[in-house]
């Protein structure tokens, strides 16, 4: 049971081998910061990965022979930044990632599934301490929680990772490097809150580190030409001694680290605002800051994952502001990018009910039904662990699943009873019912000539694909199909509407003439009628002129005095001869006539009275 001594040949040819292993370990290093330095220098010109590769080959022979060598550890964090495999980088320190720290915490830690995705890479922490990776004093209230939890139950598992992590804990200025590299790649990756306070962490680290190692210098090292002489040189000749030494950066990557945090937050603040407008009831503007973020014209780049989110984002404030084609144009979009995203498929089976084509929506909640199955099964959402799913937990996934078989089945009883092809095209369009052809021409020809299946694929270019299932050439024939399904239902959609618009118009046209044919017929009744009525009148003016001349005439003739009763002889004369009757002649006047008939004939006033 005794050890048994070594003899001093060979703890001599034990230090010799680590004095060698130490040699090789250092060229490899130095060979490797050189690659990356190439590396970096030919970025800017467009290059090849070759120098990234061969450093990061160079970092995997180093760590085999020292797994925990700490600058092995960062070169090999940044070769693979450099070669833009942001999911090995998340994967490598997941453990620094908040939001992947506050889910493994928080969801369902009893389990043994839960519990093996929050385990780490090397499995030395737990999903308990992950909360405070971010703080400085972490290991103080870790020992102070795991004080009082040692006080109920000994854990043998929690003693041996505080000292394996006690034995390999650095300094912070050696250990600021994860948060830079790690805030980045979870900026390329979607995660946009874990890289704000991952990039906020490591300045702020890596200027308390500056500033302690600051005190020991003297008032010239401060000097502008000194600064930019002496700290370029110390980065040229040794990167990681530069900074392992000060604690800050090199100045091009503080300058990048800069630029990325402003854009990041940038980002935040219009995804925020969008959000607060479609909270607050104005889609509108939604539409407008979303557009701000995803036509953004500076250049900034995009993750494709954080571009999916706001996608799904401005279709629910497009479906608010009654522009269904729109929202579904976006979901499309989304599910382009990522066909596992559930709020998308969520959105997309929502409005294909909306507007009735229900067959399709059925088509959807299939997929998400395959999808929470497959999260039933293996107890956590598709894809990795820090992958953010919109706001989707695993402890949901149960209930979501009963609502959706139900509302399957509704949607089949629907479709059985025949109801699966009353398409609302009028929602689809976004027209209301009865409304004139110019409105159904212009609402189909904007959207048109915004959804055409060859301008589809455009979206995918502003964006960085970071995936390696999805590259751009598949994005683009997913979003052409999408976009080619929705624009035969907007074509089919506008014939309909047309042709029920025509139906209008004719029968419009024909009540026109109806009404017209009926407005001439009593058009010309009331002519007769009035012509009637006119005639009777002026037929009754007539008699009324004449009854008013003869009683003007009869008041025109004077009264003669009673002749006296005298006894004259009368003479009895011989008759004469009457001539023929003349042709009449015109009436005269009383005064004219009364001495001629006077004379001749007239007695007695009674007489010319008849005779007038």
């Amino acid at each position: 049971g005794g050890v048994v001594p070594r003899s001093g040949a060979a703890e001599e040819e034990e230090q010799v081998w680590r004095r060698g292993n130490r040699k090789v370990i250092n060229g490899y290093i130095g060979e490797a910061r050189a690659a990356l330095a190439a590396a970096a220098a030919r970025d800017g010109d467009g290059g090849d990965d070759s120098a990234a590769a061969a450093a990061l080959g160079l970092v995997g022979a180093v760590l085999e022979m020292s797994p925990r060598m700490e600058a092995a550890l960062e070169l090999r964090a940044r070769a693979l930044l450099a070669l833009r495999r942001y999911r090995d980088v998340a994967e490598m320190l997941r453990d620094y990632i908040p939001s992947c720290a506050k889910s493994c915490a928080g969801d369902d830690t009893a389990t043994s599934s839960s519990s093996t995705s929050c385990s780490s890479g090397s499995g030395d922490l737990a999903c308990a301490s992950r909360a405070g990776l971010l703080s400085p004093g972490r290991e103080l209230s870790v020992s102070g929680a795991g004080a009082s939890r040692f006080l109920c139950c000994l854990d043998v598992s929690e003693i041996k990772r505080r000292v394996v992590a006690g034995l390999s804990r650095s300094s912070e200025a050696e250990t600021q490097w994860r948060y830079l590299v790690l805030g980045q790649a979870c900026f390329h990756l979607g995660l946009m809150e874990d890289a704000v306070v991952l990039l906020q962490t490591g300045r702020r680290l890596a200027t308390a580190a500056f500033r302690r190692e600051s005190v020991c210098w003297s008032e010239d090292s401060f000097s502008p030409s000194n600064s930019t002489a002496n700290v370029p040189a110390a980065s040229r000749r040794a990167p990681s001694k530069y900074s392992q030494a000060s604690g800050m950066p090199p100045a091009s990557e503080a300058d990048s680290v800069s630029q990325l945090l402003a854009h990041v937050k940038l980002l935040l603040r219009r995804r925020a605002a969008a959000v607060a407008a479609l909270d607050a009831g104005l889609p509108a503007e939604a539409v407008r800051h979303f557009n701000k973020v995803l036509d953004a014209r500076r250049g900034g780049v995009l993750p494709h994952s954080f571009a999916t989110a706001c996608l799904v984002g401005r279709a629910a404030a497009f479906r608010a502001s009654g522009r269904p084609a729109d929202a579904i144009a976006d979901c499309n979009r989304a599910l382009a990018l990522d066909p596992a995203f559930i709020p998308a498929l969520r959105a997309r089976a929502d409005l294909l009910e909306s507007v009735g084509a229900i067959p399709d929506s059925l088509r959807d909640l299939d997929h998400l039904k395959l999808l929470y199955d497959a999260a039933l099964r293996d107890g956590k959402l598709p894809g990795p662990s820090w992958r953010p799913q919109g706001g989707v937990r695993q402890r949901e996934i149960a209930g979501a699943h009963r609502e959706l078989v139900a509302r399957v089945q509704q949607l089949r009883a629907r479709v059985a009873a025949g109801d699966g092809c009353n398409v609302d095209y009028y929602a689809l369009l976004g027209v209301p019912r009865g409304c004139a052809r110019s409105e159904v021409v212009r609402a189909h020809l904007l959207l048109t000539l915004k959804l055409k299946p060859d301008r589809s694929a455009s979206f995918a270019e502003r964006l960085e694909l970071v995936d390696e299932h999805r590259d751009l050439d598949a994005v683009r024939d997913q979003a052409r199909m999408s976009a080619l399904f929705l624009y035969r239902m907007l074509q089919k959609g506008y014939s309909h509407i047309m042709s029920a618009v025509l139906d209008e118009e004719a029968a419009a046209r024909q009540r026109a003439r109806e009404d017209a044919a009926a407005a001439a017929l009593a058009a010309t009744v009331a002519a007769a009628a009035a012509s009637a009525t006119k005639q009777a009148e002026e037929e009754a003016a007539a008699s009324a002129t004449m009854q008013q001349q003869e009683e003007e005439e009869l008041a025109a003739v004077p009264e003669s005095p009673k002749p006296e009763r005298v006894n004259i002889p009368v003479q009895v004369a011989e008759p004469e001869t009457i001539a023929p009757p003349s042709p009449p002649t015109p009436r005269l006047s009383a005064a004219a006539m009364s001495p001629m008939f006077q004379g001749a004939f007239c007695r007695d006033m009674a007489v010319v009275g008849t005779l007038l």
